[in-house]
């Protein structure tokens, strides 16, 4: 996974007149970079989101999608990229959401010109209530005038796709897949066109860059994690039975990835134990849940820097191979120090010893590594915990911390 999170938005052009210029400022006034595709002219289309921190689609191709964008937009959403899709673009990502279809385009009225369906009319558009606190649409006024083109057939709201606008002809207009795509039937850019939607999708954008950036990298991995990482299983075994938790207590496995210290974290507190698996990839908790982790512990998807979690809510803080990958590696430490109690134990392990990762990578030990011993012990004590131990041998890591009392 790389350190520093991708900067560019792929924008997917099907027209040459289309492209999203205020989106494209707006990215640009975030810090992040525009990468045009020209799917009309040829350019080549990724069918991966690997690298990016959001797609942009314009219009879409006349005879639907083509296999290379339809594989980029279900890798897309299956990796939470936050995706928005304006005018036709919108009709691509319902079919990559699995819409259940759209009517084919209403016919020209009588005696209107054969080209009068690319002059666009005026529709007023409701917002939802759930528009209100949309990330992206809320702030909106209720009614909000929009170009619409005649032609434009009814589109199908993609199964559990939230509902945001609608208009007398179009009983959908705009939509949100999850919480991370969104599909707008209009244009965006000129005066009374849903006015900040471009600068909001921006912040939004490079918000998410990190997460986002994790999440593509570990969603195409994780059917395979498990089956690539499984002899490490006894290890993760040994690395928890050294937290000494006892029956009944509350552990929490952060960054759990597909749950290999589950089943040992729940060996440990015992049926009346808590055992909960928090991780930012929901790939990874779908493989989890397949290699019969629910029967442990809960499976929960959240950010390991902003755990939803109460002050004190566990014993216990098991975490493998995160702390030097995350943002921000203090505020993640206190975050964990928050959600442990008085007397609870942090343990921080990976299955390789840094020496052995260094290696493999082809590089020397970095002085500046955060799991060395003179680095890690000050991070721990400012973050609110009291180190208790560290060992870092040939073929394992392991750092172990108390949550001193008040």
């Amino acid at each position: 996974m790389r350190s520093d999170p991708a900067a560019d938005v792929l924008v997917l052009e099907h027209g040459p007149r289309e492209a999203p210029y205020a989106v494209s400022a707006a990215l640009e006034s975030a810090g992040l970079r525009p990468r045009r595709c020209r799917a009309w002219a040829g350019d080549p289309v990724p069918d991966t989101p690997a690298d990016l921190a959001a797609l942009i689609l314009t219009g879409a191709p006349e005879t639907g999608a083509r296999t290379g964008e339809q594989a980029l937009l279900e890798a897309a959403l299956a990796a939470e990229v936050p995706v928005l899709a304006v005018h036709r673009g919108a009709r691509l990502l319902a079919e990559a959401a699995r819409a259940r279809g759209s009517a084919p385009p209403a016919p020209a009225a009588a005696g209107e010109r054969p080209d009068r369906a690319r002059y666009p009319d005026v529709d007023e558009v409701r917002m939802s209530l759930g528009a209100r606190t949309d990330p992206l649409l809320a702030g909106l006024p209720a009614l909000v005038r929009v170009p619409h083109h005649r032609r434009h057939g009814a589109l199908a709201l993609p199964p559990g796709a939230a509902l945001l606008a609608s208009c007398d002809r179009h009983p959908v207009v705009a939509y949100r897949v999850g919480g991370s795509a969104w599909g707008l039937l209009f244009p965006l850019g000129a005066p009374g066109r849903a006015d900040g939607v471009p600068a909001r999708f921006a912040a939004l954008v490079a918000e998410r860059a990190e997460r986002t950036a994790t999440r593509t990298f570990f969603t195409p991995r994780a059917d395979a994690w498990e089956r690539r990482f499984a002899s490490d299983a006894p290890v993760y075994a040994a690395a928890v039975a050294r937290m000494g938790l006892r029956p009944g207590r509350r552990a929490l496995d952060v960054g759990c990835g597909t749950g290999r210290a589950l089943p040992a974290l729940r060996a440990q507190v015992g049926a009346q134990g808590v055992v909960l698996g928090v991780d930012l990839t929901a790939a990874m908790l779908t493989t989890a849940a397949r290699e019969g982790r629910r029967a442990h512990a809960g499976l929960l998807l959240a950010d390991a820097g902003r755990l939803p979690l109460p002050s004190g809510a566990v014993d216990g803080v098991f975490s493998a191979g995160l702390v030097d990958h995350v943002p921000d590696p203090a505020a993640a430490l206190g975050e964990w120090a928050r959600v442990t109690a008085p007397g609870g134990v942090l343990l921080l392990f990976h299955p390789s010893g840094r020496a052995e990762r260094a290696a493999r990578h082809g590089r020397s030990l970095d002085p500046g590594d955060l799991l060395a011993e003179a680095n890690l012990w000050p991070a721990l004590r400012a973050a609110g915990w009291l180190p208790d131990h560290h060992e870092d041998a040939p073929h394992h890591f392991l750092a172990r911390a108390i949550r001193p009392g008040p």
